[in-house]
């Protein structure tokens, strides 16, 4: 008996540290398999930027021949290009030169507010190591739904909160492709998109498709069945927030009330003007209507989307078929900024709010302007309501 118990706890000793080597050379085995299926993704990517590269120095006078040739860097950063400007369906006198040059000066900041974006999104974590992980597998699609508008109406927030979804994968920068960039191709815009599995929806949001005159028929040309979000809000509040964001960047630009009057004397408004012509909604969504159901576009509440944000994302989740993930457990109120915030962003752990170029100080308006602008408007607002079978109460 004693020398059987001597024997087995020489067997003991023995075989532990051969289990433990073992199961240090299994976990090693793993992470060697785990970094190298990670690898994938981006290995993959090395080609066609070589491709990019090469391409970008054979064009002449900054002319592509082939689609392949797309500058690296902007399809990298998806940094927008030319401005499409506004067209009108008013018989009117050509656009005054103050409200020409404004509307020139707005590409630039629409430019800046993108990089701010892309560069507000680089220095927080993306993607969690299990997205990175899955970025290895899946294929790039063309998007199944776009947030098309508006400019000022809250897309920003509702792309960052429908990206907490994990059946949502989207673009961060606005790609500008059925305004800017269409001569590009469909295949240069379906490399912009992520990579998603089977079940996901790809997405994209250009504020500037909406009041797009060729927008509606590109997105149809693509596919019919593509669904479409438009973020609305008080037209009145978002012309005003329209000229502080240019504001900012334009300091010396005449006075919100100088813009806004054709003749102040007659009280004649110049709707040449962007932040103006935007929140004719009615107008606009005729356009769209020529191509898309109402059924396959969704209208949401810019202000609901601040007073219950959890309930206008379990909107859009619906109109998307997702199940409803996204809940109020997801929110909080930042009193500084005066919106709803993240409490986890996407592939993080910490809170989230939208970047300092969100939430600004409107500067005071002149009360008559104000209310000379809500009279303009409530004839396009009732239209509009009728149409969507929906009051937003902005009147």
């Amino acid at each position: 008996m004693e020398y059987s118990l001597i024997s087995h706890n020489r067997y003991a000793r023995s075989f532990n540290p051969v289990k433990k080597k073992l199961v240090l050379l299994a976990i090693m085995l793993f992470l060697w398999v785990y970094m190298a299926y990670s690898c994938v993704g981006y290995c993959s990517t090395m080609p066609s930027m070589m491709v990019d590269y090469r391409a970008k120095e054979t064009q002449t006078a900054g002319k592509m021949t082939d689609n392949s040739g797309v500058d690296l860097m902007s399809k990298l950063l998806f940094k927008p290009q030319g401005w499409v400007d506004l067209e009108t369906d008013y018989d009117e006198p050509p656009i005054r030169t103050a409200s020409r040059d404004l509307l020139n000066d707005e590409v630039e900041i629409d430019r800046t507010e993108d990089w701010d974006e892309i560069r507000g999104e680089q220095k927080s974590p993306d993607q969690s190591p299990m997205s990175s992980f899955s970025n290895g597998s899946g294929s790039k699609k063309l998007p199944q739904a776009i947030i098309i508008g508006v400019k000022k109406g809250g897309t920003r927030a509702l792309l960052e909160f429908l990206r907490v979804h994990p059946d949502i994968r989207a673009v961060g920068a606005e790609p500008h492709f059925f305004d800017r960039n269409y001569d590009n191709g469909l295949d240069w815009y379906r490399d912009l998109m992520p990579k998603t599995l089977e079940g996901q929806i790809t997405m994209e949001k250009t504020p500037s498709y909406f009041v797009t005159r060729e927008a509606p028929a590109r997105i149809s040309a693509m596919s019919r069945d593509t669904k479409l979000i438009v973020v609305v809000r008080d037209p009145v509040t978002r012309a005003i927030s329209d000229y502080t964001q240019t504001l900012s960047k334009k300091p010396d630009i005449p006075t919100f009330e100088s813009l806004t009057f054709r003749n102040r004397t007659t009280g004649l408004i110049d709707t040449s003007w962007s932040a103006i012509q935007i929140g004719i909604y009615a107008k606009h969504l005729e356009n769209w209507l020529q191509y898309f159901p109402m059924s396959q576009i969704l209208f949401v509440s810019g202000e609901r989307l601040i007073s219950d944000p959890a309930g206008e994302l379990g909107r859009v989740q619906d109109f998307l078929g997702l199940k409803r993930i996204i809940t109020d457990k997801h929110f909080y109120f930042n009193q500084t900024k005066g919106f709803p915030c993240l409490k986890k962003a996407e592939g993080s752990s910490k809170p989230h709010c939208l970047g300092k170029t969100k939430g600004r100080t409107h500067p005071n308006i002149n009360p008559e302007v104000v209310q000379r602008l809500r009279d303009f408007y409530r004839p396009f607002n009732m239209k509009f309501y009728q149409m969507t079978s929906h009051n937003f109460g902005w009147d």
